[in-house]
């Protein structure tokens, strides 16, 4: 097989290329969406982890909450992230 051909195709490498990365890019996305709806989230002040084990959406609400509240230096953060911060 000559080079910059592709197998068993008449598809140019790099068509295949691109359906290859936006297949991978549908699943990267789904994967993401997913990571959202799990609850590994967890708001963050200045201070102290306020809130963890939230959803993305339960996280964002919470942060208007304190938003509201005047609380400063809020921030939105993986839980795992937050453990290592808090040295927890």
């Amino acid at each position: 097989m000559g080079k910059g051909k592709a197998k068993n195709s008449g598809e140019s490498p790099n068509a295949q290329n691109k359906e290859t990365a936006a297949a991978g890019a549908d699943s990267s996305s789904s994967n993401f969406i997913g990571e959202l709806r799990e609850p590994r989230w967890s708001v963050v002040s200045f201070e102290q982890r306020i809130a963890k084990n939230l959803t993305y959406e339960e996280a964002v609400r919470k942060i208007a909450e304190l938003e509201k509240q005047r609380v400063s230096g809020l921030c939105l953060i993986t839980d795992e992230a937050a453990k290592r911060i808090s040295g927890e």
